[in-house]
Parts: C-alpha cells; structure tokens; sequence
C-alpha cells in the first residue's frame, strides 16, 4: 500500500460532534481527475478518504481511480455523526450512516475497506469506547455479508498512545474472528526528520505486530517536524525490516491546510508541488517492496489475540460487546408504549428528562437502555436512537405509576399501545424481555440507506432517524454512575 490521505476540511477527530459541511472528494469529479495524475506521480495506489456523502453518485471518480490503479479505503463516519469517545454508543443512527457508505461504494471493485473507527479511545479513560467501535465492525461484516456483496474488509485505525496500544490491537482481534477486525491501521508519527528504525520506535512497533493474524499497515504517517519533511522512513517502511510485518502505509496528507501537512496547495484549476511532494516522490521512487503472492500465502499466525482484562488501563469487557442494531426492535418497543416523550420537547433538554426518570428507584426503569461497557451489561434498547430510548424509559416509570406517572411536567403524553403486534415484534419484544434487559438475537431486518446515483443493486431503503445523540447513558452522565454502580489486504 502505497498512499496518500485525500480529503480537505474534514477534522479526523472522533470527538467531534457537530455536523459541518464537507467535500466529498470522490463527488467532486472535476478535482478527482485534477489531482489522479499527481497521485501517480507519487506511485500511489492507495488514497484514504475520511466522510463521504452516500446521496452523490462517485463512478466518474472511482473509474477514474481505478483506471489509474489507486484502490479507495474510506472511513464510514462523518463529522457529527461518528462514536463519540466522550458518550459513546452505536445506535440505529450511526448504522444508517455507516450502512449507506457501504451500499454506495460496494459495487466498485477499487473499493479495498472499510474503517469503522478512527482514534476513538486516545486515552486509558475512555477506553470503553473501543467496545461500541467494535460493535460497529462485527454488525458492518455482518451487513456486508447479509447482503451478498463481495468481501470486503472492515477495519479501525488507532492512535499511537503508549498507555492504550497494545491493548487496542489485542481487543479489535480477539475473541470471535466475525467480530473482529479485518485490518489494523496505525496512525504513527514518532519518525521526525533524520531519525532511524531504533529511534523511531519503528522496530518495537514491528515486533509486537510479528505474530499479529490480520494485515497492518500505516494508516497515517509523517511527522512534519522538522519541515520540509524528508520522508526518511519510506525506505524503512518499505524495506526488508519491515515488509514482512508491515503492509505499507498512508502519508498524511494531500491538501495543504492550517495543520501544515499538505504535499501540495491547491488554488482552483491550479496545483502546486511543494518541497514536501517532491521529498516524497523522490523517496518513493526509490523504493521496490515484494510481497508475497496469493499462491504462496500459507500464514502459521492464524490465532486472534489475547483479549485484554478490565482494569486501571483498560475499561471494555470482552464480551459480550453491544447488541446488534436492530431499528425493527426500536420500532417494535415504540409501538408498544403508551407513555412517550412529547413531540414538542426540545432534544437539548433530553438529558434533563433522562436524569429525572433514570434517577428514580435506583435506576431500574433505565435498566432496557443502559451501556455500561466496563461490566458488559447493556439493555435491549441501548442501541436505539434517543427519543426511543426517552420513550422506553418514560413508558418503565409511567407503567410502575399508573395514576398520572406519565407527565413529567408537561414533558411526557400517554399514545395508545399497538394492541396486535406483528409477528416479528412479538418475538422481537419476548426477547428483549418487559423490562428490556433480554438479549435481542434475531439478526435484523432492515437494510442500509439507498443514496441517490448510486446503482449497487443492494441498496435499499434510507432509515429516517434523528441525529441527536445526546443522553445515551454512559455511566458517570447524569444520575447513572450510582444507579448502575456495580454494573457499572493482500499488498497492493
């Protein structure tokens, strides 16, 4: 993999959490065919994309692309709409957005992966995150499956953070090989300047990926301190020490932009090279890795990792991750209730409301919609979006207080219950148990977001579901900390 990051003015930070606009690069058919034949200048055959917009059509581009031999990996999230390391969880939300990415890009066989997350735990503290990214993987393989396309692959890419690396790699790999990841990608710039294999760290990075069962690669790299960068490390990357670990990497980046990263600025019609460009494409030229052929691959590293245990560094249980995203389940439980939330509340004044109700008795009328990632107890609803979760959780205390329980102020209104139930909600709800804290096991039903140009014939109908986010029960937001406490690639 020889590659280059291509996207402009899109943050790569996991936290962020409010919708911006974006360019997406591989709808953007004038500059895509402006900037391939620098790309191959650069000998690249990778790019990473980091948001895509799944309602543009991307064939002019993606043959394009693969006319010139470039393969497109391209993260599934977006900015505002990504598993946010700070409240994380993976909701009926997230999978409509996730699963509209891969119904458009699919059918084009230069697409190589998927990432599903990217430098979503940074830190010892939110590590539980990992367990809702984790999620995420297992049901997009899952999806991709379900729906007869071609294997592809999804992965994560993960910070460099001394505290948390090794137990990021061995919890992504470990456990069932369905739920985990198909790929590792590492986001590494410890080689600044003149420095070498030992010093950068490159060669203990290498040997703790020696035994590793799934292709690694650079997901990010470059340090630009000191600048011009001299890209020194592609002849390490690309050399002996390497290559039987490492499956190449991705420069960070294409654009120049206020982080100072970019090989080139771009004005309108006009690129220009800078001294960054031509440091790499002289290192790269230089270099000519072999890998080995698909007849000879006989891997003996085949076993997962080892998962990591709970403890002062690492907050996410093994097992079992998050439920699968099942929206029928969601649609399912709302039809039933009889108290829910009232259209005229604000979704900023949620987290109020969820203190309120998850507050009373010790937190059991939240009991369907908690994630508590640290002690792998998770309701039913959890991954449901929030004015459905608010709704389960109105509806508990209303049911235990039948004499005006469904208030709130104003801020709750009784509906009447769906009194026969589809056939597939019965056994959706008797799975899920009364209180929501059964485990729903019926794979889901529904399908990912079709997107306007685009012809993969599996793509199916777009979920309409809100953005919001917001109260989704982490332990420690709000009330629940003390309620739940004890819950708590083959080379290209």
């Amino acid at each position: 993999m020889k590659g280059i990051a291509y996207q402009q003015g899109v943050s790569t930070n996991t936290s962020q959490t409010e919708n911006v606009d974006y360019t997406d690069p591989l709808a953007d058919t004038t500059s895509c065919k402006r900037d391939i034949p620098f790309l191959q200048k650069l000998n690249t055959n990778t790019i990473r994309v980091y948001a895509l917009d799944p309602t543009k059509n991307h064939d002019t581009c993606m043959n394009a692309l693969a006319d010139a031999g470039i393969y497109v990996i391209a993260d599934l999230s977006q900015p505002g709409e990504s598993i946010n390391r700070d409240d994380a969880a993976w909701t009926t939300t997230l999978y409509a957005r996730y699963t509209s990415v891969v119904d458009v890009m699919a059918k084009y066989d230069n697409t190589l992966g998927f990432f599903a997350g990217n430098e979503v735990s940074n830190q010892p503290n939110n590590t539980n995150a990992s367990a809702f990214v984790k999620a995420a993987v297992r049901d997009m393989k899952s999806y991709i499956k379900s729906k007869n396309y071609r294997t592809i692959g999804v992965g994560y890419a993960t910070n460099d953070d001394a505290s948390i690396r090794e137990n990021l790699a061995n919890y992504f790999d470990c456990g069932d090989a369905s739920d985990a990841i198909d790929f590792w990608g590492y986001n590494i710039y410890s080689w600044c300047g003149d420095s070498s294999f030992t010093k950068s760290g490159f060669d203990v990075r290498t040997k703790e990926f020696q035994n590793y069962n799934v292709p690694v690669f650079f997901a990010e790299y470059g340090c630009n301190t000191p600048r011009p960068r001299k890209f020194t490390e592609v002849g390490a990357l690309y050399g002996n020490q390497m290559t039987g670990v490492w499956s190449g990497g991705i420069v960070y980046m294409y654009f120049e932009e206020e982080n100072k990263f970019g090989l080139v600025s771009v004005d309108g019609s006009n690129v220009k090279t800078l001294d960054d460009f031509n440091n790499l494409s002289s290192q790269i030229a230089k270099v000519t890795p072999s890998g080995a052929k698909m007849a000879d691959y006989n891997p003996t590293n085949t076993a997962g990792a080892s998962c990591p245990a709970v403890n002062s560094d690492w907050a996410a249980k093994a097992t079992p991750l998050p439920p699968v995203v099942n929206a029928r389940a969601c649609s399912c439980m709302m039809d039933s209730l009889s108290c829910v939330v009232a259209s005229n509340v604000n979704e900023k004044d949620y987290g109020d409301l969820f203190g309120t109700v998850c507050g009373y008795s010790s937190g059991k009328f939240c009991g369907g919609i908690q994630k508590n990632a640290t002690t792998g107890n998770y309701g039913a609803y959890g991954m449901c979006n929030s004015t459905e979760q608010l709704g389960f959780a109105l509806n508990q205390y209303a049911l235990a207080n039948p004499s005006g329980g469904c208030d709130f102020k104003g801020s709750a209104v009784t509906k009447q219950a769906v009194k026969t139930q589809a056939s597939d909600c019965k056994a959706l709800m008797s799975q899920a148990g009364s209180a929501g804290t059964g485990t729903v096991t019926s794979a889901p039903t529904g399908t990912g977001a079709a997107a306007t140009g685009a012809k993969s014939s599996g793509a199916g109908v777009a979920l309409t579901v809100p953005t919001m986010e917001t109260g989704l029960l982490q332990l420690g937001v709000y009330v629940l900390g003390a309620a739940f406490s004890g819950m708590a690639m083959i080379l290209l």
